[in-house]
């Protein structure tokens, strides 16, 4: 079979598992990244000689919701799929099976499924420098079983895995009153004196918004993936909105211990 790996991945965790995954299912195996808007312009078709290792990051504990029009676009046509997901050490709560039952609606057929962890978006200390060498290993190993799987053809679809149906709604962060906390327009500002121009930032946004001549301003909406934060080479992007670091400061305490990736065969 073809061996392709699918995924959108803003800091590069998803990538990450995605590939180590895919390479070790096939060396040769096709890459389809869709993290920029470019590569969202249009869907994609496989077939039934097409394995897909599938992955998106976890955001509040779904599937990004800014995906769900590109993943409509995309058909399997009977192509096989490993669901993939990305959670940063809180939990993928429905994530995971959103991402099956998607695939699933797109006509392939998904024979097993994973949730790893990668170092949280907001955090450089939650999951740092995740996934890592265990990770790694571990994504081997389970690739190892998908291919086994397939040599035996002993699956069935769809895939087995952790999740609510109905979806519970997106994870709402509190405050320690149970007062929910709104970050959705929160958007990084750009310390002036540190950003030279580069447009590294521009580059990296997944959404397109953020103005290649005017790099402070974000013209449109802010999913805080936080590429732009993580990958200015001069430190000039920040977020200051008191519910964000609240919220941030909250996960990286409440959240500290290691938590472990959850595999399903």
């Amino acid at each position: 079979m073809k061996v392709t790996a699918m995924y959108w991945s803003a800091t590069g965790t998803t990538e990450k598992i995605v590939r180590t995954i895919a390479q070790t299912l096939d060396p040769q195996y096709a890459v389809v990244d869709f993290t920029l808007p470019g590569a969202r312009k249009q869907g994609r078709i496989f077939g039934p000689d097409d394995l897909v290792v599938f992955g998106t990051p976890v955001y509040a504990g779904r599937v990004p919701n800014v995906l769900l029009k590109y993943l409509g676009t995309i058909e399997g046509k009977g192509a096989l799929a490993v669901p993939v997901v990305l959670f940063g050490n809180r939990n993928f709560d429905d994530g995971l099976i959103e991402l099956r039952d998607i695939l699933e609606a797109d006509g392939f057929h998904t024979i097993a499924g994973a949730a790893f962890v990668g170092e949280h978006a907001f955090s450089r200390t939650l999951a740092a420098g995740r996934p890592d060498a265990a990770d790694l290993q571990l994504a081997q190993e389970f690739a190892a079983q998908v291919g086994e799987k397939l040599t035996r053809g002993a699956y069935t679809t769809p895939a087995q895995v952790e999740g609510c149906t109905p979806l519970r709604p997106y994870y709402t962060p509190r405050d320690r009153k149970g007062t929910p906390i709104n970050i959705l327009k929160v958007k990084p500002k750009t310390d002036l004196e540190k950003c030279d121009g580069c447009g590294v930032c521009v580059d990296v946004c997944p959404m397109g918004s953020i103005d290649r001549e005017h790099p402070e301003t974000v013209n449109g909406i802010c999913i805080k993936c936080c590429a732009c934060e993580k990958k200015c080479p001069k430190g000039a992007k920040y977020f200051d909105d008191p519910g964000y670091l609240y919220h941030k400061e909250e996960l990286e305490l409440g959240y500290a211990r290691r938590a472990e990736p959850k595999l399903f065969m």
